[in-house]
């Protein structure tokens, strides 16, 4: 304490023995009162009496809405001080405002009139910018943005690898080559030019609408674990535009993606550099093909060698992603706009 190092220092009976005595009640009680005027950041009682965060979502991003009325950031995901809502009539009383892109529609007829001040609007997409529209709309409107993209406010992939202590590879029975599921087929894709190139060498079991064999929910990982490899072919290249196709359809499905999207630079910030093949790995997509076709059944089981690491974690539950923001909250800056969403999104 001050006041004890003050008596160390000066002996009693000296002059000016009663300045110093006077000086050191002082410092003594400013260093009490410090504690009164800014308590610790970790004090309990402090947090009781602070207002959860408010979170709400204009429309929700998905067409059915669940059960939020209760605590369920804390309920499900033991993030505490989160309170997400629906109710629009909740405007004034929200710190974030919450708004998914397909839900939004050129022009400010179905956003509110103004933002109260304080109040930070985010914009949310996990859809590429080929497959985003009318983005010129929104300049000057958004404080923060959430997206699949690593340098967004809020980043919300896909899926991730997460550390596990199992020290196994399992890898599902094998009875064919390659399979692709494929919902929306245009031939002026870049995955339907390199497919149509690729079946001239191997077979490829299709499954989906495109091909009149739509695979049902349960049915889709115990059908595609049956192929060595799987086409994780994305439907426009964008950087960090890394979607399903990696994670659920090839990884937790228990095949190797052969991937189709941004550099394989850009994959290795997501997976191990050995647990899935690029396409552009290769000269040609016929060696490519031999490439596959040829493998042995050791180099093969090399491909799974993340298995004894790690475990694929997916993100489906759009809650989740929405009580993301109240962890990022403290930290995300506030009063900034994005002046240009659509140059930000394209960059």
């Amino acid at each position: 304490m001050p006041w004890a190092l003050l008596l160390r220092w000066s002996p009693w009976g000296r002059p000016g023995m009663k300045a110093l005595v006077t000086a050191g009640v002082f410092v003594t009680a400013l260093w009490n009162l410090r504690f009164f005027l800014k308590p610790s950041k970790g004090s309990g009682e402090d947090s009781k009496h602070r207002e959860p965060l408010m979170i709400l979502v204009w429309e929700w991003p998905s067409k059915q809405v669940p059960n939020i009325s209760r605590d369920v950031c804390h309920e499900l995901y033991s993030i505490t001080g989160c309170q997400l809502t629906t109710e629009q009539q909740l405007l004034h009383q929200a710190n974030v405002v919450v708004f998914p892109h397909s839900r939004l529609q050129p022009g400010r007829d179905k956003l509110p009139k103004e933002r109260l001040p304080g109040q930070n609007w985010v914009w949310v997409s996990l859809e590429s910018p080929s497959n985003t529209r009318a983005l010129a709309a929104w300049n000057q409107t958004f404080n923060w943005v959430m997206t699949y993209r690593q340098d967004s406010d809020i980043f919300i992939p896909y899926g991730k690898l997460v550390p596990n202590q199992s020290a196994t590879v399992k890898i599902p029975a094998k009875t064919n080559l390659v399979s692709w599921v494929i919902s929306n087929y245009h031939r002026t894709q870049k995955r339907a030019e390199v497919y149509k190139n690729l079946s001239r060498y191997l077979h490829v079991n299709i499954y989906g609408k495109a091909n009149k064999k739509p695979l049902c929910k349960d049915c889709l990982l115990p059908t595609i674990s049956k192929s060595k490899f799987y086409l994780a072919f994305e439907n426009s290249i964008h950087r960090d535009y890394i979607t399903e196709k990696l994670w659920r359809n090839s990884l937790l499905a228990g095949t190797v993606p052969v991937v189709l999207g941004p550099p394989r630079a850009n994959y290795e910030q997501f997976v191990p550099a050995d647990s899935f093949i690029h396409v552009n790995d290769f000269d040609s997509l016929e060696e490519l093909a031999t490439f596959l076709k040829t493998m042995n059944s050791s180099r093969y089981r090399q491909f799974f060698a993340w298995q004894k690491r790690f475990s694929v974690k997916l993100y489906t539950d759009w809650r989740e992603r929405i009580c993301a923001i109240c962890t990022a909250y403290p930290l995300l800056p506030h009063g900034h706009l994005y002046p240009d969403l659509q140059s930000w999104f394209n960059s």
